[in-house]
């Protein structure tokens, strides 16, 4: 993945790419200082991540972000802990608290690796055709798991459940949000906060619930809308 390190404290930058030395994924291919210098760095450069700091000089981190069309994955990187769920809300990969710790720094680009192999995979097929299956890392294995025997994937605050026609369910470190942007959107649909299911696997449903083999799986309030169309708003 290429990276870029965007904060204004040199000695921050310098364990940025200290720690993205350490990984054999990840490429640091710039540094800047400012967010005005990172969306000109943009313009030339094709970018993975970025590790991104909140409070810089003339334009704030979360400003920056909000201002590009299609930004790239980011992982915001502060001493300000209050920031967290602003960075949520613009889609943040992750958040690090300075001093960043590398274990820290290690599960955060992993989460952000694994999201952009995921979507890679789904976007790249040589015969034009949909993908068939994804590659989620469960342990110290990475696991193939074809689409189509997908029941239901369950969110587990940092972990993802995903329910297939095999008996034990795969464990995967990786978010829901960061999950559902790489399936396919015909056949699967959050319902829940914690629930991604697929619709070919829906056995009965009603406004609330739906059935997905002999588990009954509510439909959040925030997502019965979008439930509704998909569902029985057809043709």
């Amino acid at each position: 993945m290429n990276c870029l390190i965007v904060d204004d404290e040199p000695l921050a930058q310098q364990v940025i790419e200290e720690f993205a030395g350490r990984l054999g994924f990840l490429n640091v291919i710039g540094k800047c200082s400012s967010a005005v210098e990172a969306a000109e760095f943009l313009r030339n450069h094709q970018v993975d991540l970025i590790f991104l700091d909140i409070h810089m000089p003339r334009l704030t981190g979360l400003d920056f972000i909000s201002s590009l069309h299609n930004p790239p994955q980011f992982i915001l990187v502060t001493a300000y802990s209050e920031y967290a769920l602003q960075g949520f809300n613009v889609n943040a990969t992750d958040y690090l608290m300075k001093p960043v710790p590398f274990e820290r720094f290690l599960k955060a680009v992993n989460k952000a690796y694994d999201l952009h192999r995921l979507r890679n995979q789904s976007s790249g097929s040589s015969d034009g055709q949909a993908p068939r299956y994804i590659l989620v890392k469960s342990g110290y294995q990475t696991v193939k798991i074809m689409l189509d025997s997908i029941y239901y994937i369950e969110g587990l605050k940092d972990y993802v459940k995903i329910h297939t026609d095999a008996k034990k369910p795969v464990l995967s470190l990786m978010t829901l949000k960061g999950l559902v942007e790489t399936l396919p959107g015909d056949k699967f649909l959050r319902i829940h906060k914690s629930f991604i299911v697929c619709t070919d696997h829906i056995t009965s449903m009603s406004r609330n619930q739906v059935v997905v083999g002999d588990r009954k799986i509510p439909v959040g309030e925030n997502f019965r809308e979008a439930f509704r169309k998909r569902m029985f708003d057809k043709g």
